[in-house]
């Protein structure tokens, strides 16, 4: 909690800090502003004087300035404080499996569950199972399924009926309607260890050492 407490910390003064520099920049170009105009309506040619209507535009351009740069710093200040909310969420997968984008699995116990997202439903869905060589060691029959996420285990025998021997293998997913193909996405199930934050946003690190994007997150286990 308190890993949590001194980043939301370091979020208000860094975007504090940035909101000061966009208000000091936008008071210098409001400065220079007015200075020009200042300085332009003294040496106005009193035969040929400022445009009423100019000056109003010089004005309203200004303030259009202003109010880009206000909605901009707003935006920063919610983009940092989402990014906060979002690894105190993303802190609390710790220790749990999820389902993320990939299509490794093993006979061994906690990673044999194997998923897959379609979307559109589909009639006929069928999972096989590779080894290391591409064979297929075993296909599941998996009948018609709904769109969306669907999670299985594999119970690490093979077609044979014969257990599996231990390793990585690897699962392609076949759907299809009408007999048209589905567009699917094979998920596999990983452990989340800890949680990050780069340049591409909130990262789950997963046992294996692999990383995934929180957006990926399909199911929580």
């Amino acid at each position: 909690m308190s890993t949590v407490q001194d980043a939301s910390s370091v979020s208000s003064l860094f975007g504090a800090s940035a909101a000061a520099t966009s208000k000091s920049a936008t008071t210098e170009t409001e400065d220079r502003f007015l200075a020009l105009l200042v300085a332009q309506m003294k040496n106005q040619d009193p035969l040929n004087p400022l445009d009423n209507a100019e000056v109003t535009s010089q004005m309203a351009q200004l303030s259009t300035v202003q109010g880009i740069e206000d909605m901009n710093s707003t935006l920063e200040a919610l983009a940092a404080s989402m990014g906060v909310n979002q690894m105190a969420q993303a802190a609390n997968l710790i220790g749990h499996g999820v389902l993320v984008p990939g299509d490794s699995i093993s006979p061994a116990q906690n990673e044999d569950v194997m998923g897959f997202e379609l979307k559109r439903p589909a009639d006929q869905v069928t999972i096989d199972i590779h080894d290391a060589g591409g064979n297929v060691v075993r296909s599941l029959n998996l009948g018609p399924r709904e769109d969306g996420v669907s999670a299985l285990a594999w119970d690490g025998l093979t077609n044979a009926g014969t257990p599996a021997p231990a390793g990585q293998y690897r699962f392609s997913v076949n759907a299809v309607q009408g007999g048209q193909p589905v567009s699917s996405t094979a998920l596999h199930l990983g452990l989340v260890n800890s949680v990050s934050q780069d340049s591409q946003g909130v990262q789950l690190n997963l046992a294996g050492s692999k990383n995934v994007s929180y957006a990926d997150v399909r199911q929580i286990f």
